[in-house]
């Protein structure tokens, strides 16, 4: 499912996802209707920046933003080497939460 951000709202891609059974967690921004966040989802988005620390690396060491593949089979080849890859890493960021 590719959507485009200008014509689709946050809401919209909230209900998208939830028929998969999917939550969407973002921050409340000035144009959105509150809503209430359990403490695990505010935990979470506190910790963005090690999240964002865990994609640096997949896209520029592992290569896994190269959007040239001639066929799909290449392209899943691409994306299971690298995330191999980075599970054979020694110092990987982690969360820490006990739930």
């Amino acid at each position: 499912m590719v959507l485009h951000p200008s014509s689709t709202s946050v809401s919209s891609i909230s209900e998208l996802l939830a028929l998969d059974d999917i939550e969407l967690i973002t921050t409340l921004k000035k144009n959105m209707k509150p809503r209430v966040l359990t403490a695990f989802d505010k935990l979470l988005l506190r910790k963005r920046c090690i999240i964002e620390t865990i994609n640096d690396p997949l896209k520029n060491i592992f290569n896994l933003e190269h959007s040239w593949h001639r066929s799909l089979s290449n392209y899943m080849i691409n994306i299971v080497a690298g995330l191999v890859a980075y599970s054979y890493q020694d110092n990987k960021p982690s969360l820490n939460i006990a739930k």
